[in-house]
């Protein structure tokens, strides 16, 4: 009986043991199931602990990439690695509704597939992990300002590009940006290029194209494209402009319609962050517009024919702007400049005084003020003194000067702009119309010979086009030297246009070197009247 009792113990304790081994078999299999299919989801700490830390370079890289997407061959990746990627520029901020097609446009093509037209396409430099490349060949549809960017997405650009104009009738101007270096004392500007792209162009930075004459004392520089280059010994942050003070510099109307005015139109637009290199310098020709050059450059400027080192910038203009004489045109000039803003630039330039011309009211105190501008060797005022008489008479307080070649730019301006109304015969002297307030009058005194074509484009056209008031005087055969030389029926009288067809050369020493002005005091009186009525107005 103690027996059966044993044997029926130990078949029911085999049985309670087969069943709790058969529960932790199922408990076993069930959470195997689950560590296959989730890893480590229950234990997320752990699973942070476990997890392959990345390095910075990776994270780094993972940064850009978020900005950056490239093609994921392999052949793309080793690129990548050698510097050589092509990238495509997208938009990372959805929101933006700017959108890639007005942001950028990114042209995807290996560099030795490229064709002779991917010249004229702009070259940027787009980021890797740690470094830039300039091998990327990027057309930017339209420029964000960087406020409109991440952070990460303003990279500094370089673009790498030449390009010149010869299609202008009054200069020739060549722009490039890249590696570029200036051997001193030499006629090279040279643009750091592959050797399939080799060129050369050859010209003279000086605004009067065509003009033989003027060239003769302009040196011919060439600029370009080449791997052979000198190495650096001055790195300059701004760009370079080059040009010329040969030429006819030293009269004045030649040096603000061939350089001055052409470089404002070239530089005003760095704001003082421009280097100039002047080759055919003359130094006291600089010296004497000093505070002109002062107020377009921070830097002393570069005597291109003397100095001895190899200066490199990213950005270099060779040759002038000038599409008008002794003008602007506003519709082909950088930020749209005009004359006025030139006259505005002279007079902070040289510290004048006057920005408008003084109203009635003002002159009820003083005499409206009239300058003369004499001469000495051809166009002369014969009856000077008659003619300031007259001025007087009118109410004018009269001033007569001569604009000399050394004189005082300053000092001259200064004079110029106090005055109301300038008169003078048609001759550099007018000129200075340049430092007159807005509202002005300038009187032109045209002489005899067909010239009033000439003296509108010269004078007449630009007064205008600074707001000045103008007024022409052509005077008459009775008021002209040339009836003491010539018959009355001499072709100077009768058909003088027939020395315009034979050039200016003849033109200029028949009516302009051989010929004086005498004035008929009674017809000029109206000419007067006439400027006292825009003071008046």
């Amino acid at each position: 009986m103690v027996n059966q009792m044993k044997l029926f113990r130990n078949a029911g304790q085999s049985q309670r043991f087969r069943f709790v081994v058969l529960v932790v078999g199922c408990f076993l299999v069930s959470m195997t199931f689950v560590v296959v299919s989730r890893p480590l989801t229950f234990f997320p700490s752990l699973s942070s602990r476990l997890r392959p830390q990345k390095s910075d370079a990776e994270r780094e890289k993972a940064a850009d990439t978020s900005s950056y997407s490239a093609p994921s061959t392999e052949k793309n990746k080793e690129e990548n690695l050698q510097g050589k990627k092509n990238h495509t520029i997208v938009d990372p901020i959805e929101d933006d509704k700017t959108g890639i097609d007005e942001v950028m446009e990114t042209t995807v093509e290996a560099e030795e597939e490229r064709t002779d037209q991917d010249e004229d396409r702009n070259r940027m430099t787009l980021p890797t992990v740690s470094n830039y490349t300039v091998d990327d060949t990027v057309e930017v549809a339209k420029k964000t300002t960087p406020e409109q960017k991440p952070a990460r997405e303003r990279i500094k650009t370089v673009e790498k590009m030449l390009s010149c104009d010869f299609s202008d009738p009054r200069v020739d101007i060549c722009e490039m940006s890249g590696d570029i270096r200036i051997p001193g004392n030499s006629s090279d500007v040279i643009f750091v290029e592959s050797p399939q792209r080799e060129q050369a162009f050859r010209f003279r930075p000086y605004a009067r194209k065509g003009d033989q004459t003027a060239f003769g004392l302009v040196r011919e520089l060439t600029v370009k494209s080449s791997t052979a280059a000198p190495r650096c010994t001055v790195s300059h942050n701004v760009p370079a402009v080059v040009f010329s003070t040969g030429g006819y510099t030293g009269n004045l109307f030649h040096d603000f319609t061939d350089v001055l005015i052409p470089l404002f139109l070239t530089a005003r637009q760095y704001d003082g962050e421009v280097q100039f290199v002047v080759s055919d310098m003359n130094s006291w020709w600089v010296y004497k517009y000093r505070l002109v050059f002062q107020k377009l450059s921070k830097y002393p400027p570069i005597d291109y024919d003397k100095d001895k080192d190899v200066h490199c910038f990213s950005k270099v203009v060779v040759g002038l702007r000038a599409n008008k004489e002794l003008s602007v045109d506003p519709a082909r000039a950088p930020n749209g400049y005009s004359m006025v803003d030139f006259g505005k630039f002279m007079r902070s330039a040289l510290s004048l005084e006057r920005e408008s011309m003084s109203n009635i009211e003002d002159l009820a105190g003083r005499r409206p003020r009239i300058l003369i501008i004499a001469r000495k060797r051809s166009r002369v005022f014969v009856n000077l003194f008659e003619i300031a008489q007259l001025a007087e008479r009118l109410g004018f307080e009269v001033e007569v000067k001569e604009a000399e070649a050394g004189s005082d730019v300053a000092q001259f301006a200064k004079l110029v702009n106090s005055v109301d109304v300038m008169v003078g015969v048609h001759g550099a002297g007018l000129t200075n119309l340049v430092f007159l307030p807005p509202n002005a009058t300038v009187i032109q005194v045209v002489p005899w010979g067909g010239l009033e074509w000439l003296s509108m484009l010269d004078f007449g056209d630009p007064a205008k086009d600074m707001k000045l008031n103008y007024v022409q005087y052509s005077i008459g055969i009775e008021e002209s030297s040339l009836r003491e030389q010539y018959p009355r029926d001499h072709p100077v009288f009768k058909d003088p246009f027939s020395f315009h067809k034979q050039g200016f050369h003849v033109l200029r020493s028949t009516f302009m070197t051989n010929q004086n002005v005498k004035l008929d005091i009674n017809k000029f009186k109206s000419v007067l009247w006439k400027a006292l009525e825009h003071i008046i107005q």
